[in-house]
């Protein structure tokens, strides 16, 4: 291996005795450090028992593996594959990753993701058979795909890139998927992908994030040659081309102080590595409130109008529930969707929809205490629908829920983070949509948020 971690795939073949009969450089370089030789029994005990398992049974096997070669402890993907004339199995490993004795890969994995999802230029979430939910991206060159997968609803996200030197058949399983090179149409760059499992105990089982990392920083579009000096206003116009510049930097310093905390460049000092944390948390604030400026420039442009639809109210609150589900888990928050069989039509852009519910939700889960539940629930009358989100925090007096929907307000309530422009956002765009955002809250008694829009007519 080079570099403690390596994403293209490996392989062998073991005989009907489980020997390893044949393998590639990397897999026979690490057979020989474990002590084993070529032809010879696996020196890996944990790949040695997934053959055994895999002939044995007649059937696929995977998993991951462990092994110690006297220097490193490595830990890889493995799947184990019978041969079609049932005489031994064909191995494939892939994701390796190697560290120090004693050290725990297990950190080193957190480290990386955090700078990972610091740096990622694309980011998309994804069901659990990879099809694309919801994508965000930054730079120019990424918008057409990002308008492509948010149109492109339902669709494997392969579908949208080129992945590179991949001659396997669609759909791939994740892990070989993880850490694969791709381009992206009307991009130059190169991306390296990776993909987070969701769920447990079966990794997946709740979808996946998709991180795409570009080799080089994003292209800043240039103005026309023709192009008359912008006025004031439009010079400091966050989500035209001072958006895309301010993103790059800010997500570089992130990457870089979570590079310094985690201490991957080398040992450092705790007090050096607590600073680096401080400047990675501002980064991230400060990122959070450009994304929130942007938007709300978005929402209060003269000309600002949604593309309303008829869309499933109950299959975009189930989609926010999946997405925020890791989240509420973290803090401990039972997360409550509407029933999977429960249908309520609506008029509005799902894009935008889901946007305030992620927004509302993530209040909720924000703000809700340890061990309490944040309820979702549908309803309609009157020619309207509801999506009621409630949580079990500290609620809001009558001045809070006055003033909750003001630009810079963070809910009445105490506490660190946040723009306080979420809400404010949220109920612009459900009024754009001809519905609303309303809110209902006593001290004590948590606080329910509930959107309202219009049912679909006969007409619709």
């Amino acid at each position: 291996m080079h570099g403690p971690r390596e994403n293209l795939p490996v392989s062998g073949r073991t005989d009907e005795q489980d020997r390893l009969v044949f393998a590639d450089d990397t897999l026979a370089s690490l057979q020989a450090r474990c002590g084993g030789a070529l032809p010879g029994a696996i020196a890996i005990p944990e790949l040695r028992e997934l053959v055994t398992k895999a002939r044995r049974f007649g059937t696929r096997v995977a998993r991951d593996v462990e092994a110690f070669d006297g220097d490193r402890a490595i830990r890889t993907w493995a799947q184990a594959q019978p041969d079609k004339a049932g005489k031994g199995c064909i191995i494939t490993l892939a994701d390796w990753q190697s560290g120090a004795p004693g050290h725990s890969l297990d950190d080193d994995d957190a480290r990386r993701l955090e700078c990972d999802r610091a740096t990622a230029d694309l980011v998309a979430r994804l069901d659990p058979e990879q099809r694309i939910i919801q994508a965000t991206g930054i730079g120019p060159d990424l918008d057409p795909i990002v308008d492509r997968m948010n149109d492109s609803r339902g669709a494997r996200w392969t579908e949208c890139v080129t992945l590179d030197q991949s001659d396997h058949s669609q759909p791939m399983h994740w892990r070989l998927l993880d850490g694969a090179t791709c381009r992206i149409e009307g991009s130059e760059r190169q991306f390296t992908v990776r993909l987070l499992p969701l769920g447990r105990p079966d990794p997946g089982s709740d979808g996946f994030e998709l991180l795409m990392i570009a080799h080089e920083p994003a292209p800043v579009a240039s103005p026309p040659p023709a192009r008359p000096r912008p006025s004031a206003e439009q010079q400091t116009r966050l989500s035209g081309e001072l958006g895309p510049v301010l993103r790059q930097p800010i997500a570089r310093i992130i990457a870089n102080a979570e590079t310094i905390r985690a201490r991957l460049a080398g040992p450092l000092g705790d007090e050096y590595s607590n600073y680096a944390a401080d400047i990675a948390t501002a980064g991230q604030h400060l990122l959070a409130l450009v994304e929130d400026l942007a938007d709300l420039e978005v929402v209060e442009s003269a000309g600002f109008t949604t593309a309303p639809d008829r869309i499933d109210l109950v299959e975009v609150a189930q989609q926010a529930t999946g997405i925020l589900s890791v989240r509420a888990r973290e803090k401990d928050i039972a997360l409550h969707g509407p029933e999977g069989s429960a249908k309520l039509a609506a008029i509005g852009e799902f894009r935008r929809v889901l946007q305030i519910l992620l927004n509302v939700v993530g209040n909720a889960i924000n703000y809700a205490p340890s061990g309490s539940n944040v309820t979702i629930a549908a309803r309609s009358t009157g020619g309207k629908a509801f999506l009621s989100i409630a949580d079990e925090g500290p609620g809001m007096n009558a001045g809070q829920v006055a003033k909750v929907f003001e630009k810079f307000e963070r809910l009445g309530r105490s506490g660190d983070g946040g723009s306080g422009l979420g809400l404010h956002i949220s109920r612009r765009l459900a009024r754009a949509m001809d519905g609303d955002l309303v809110v209902q809250s006593e001290e004590g008694k948590g606080a329910t948020f509930t959107l309202i829009l219009p049912e679909p007519t006969a007409n619709d």
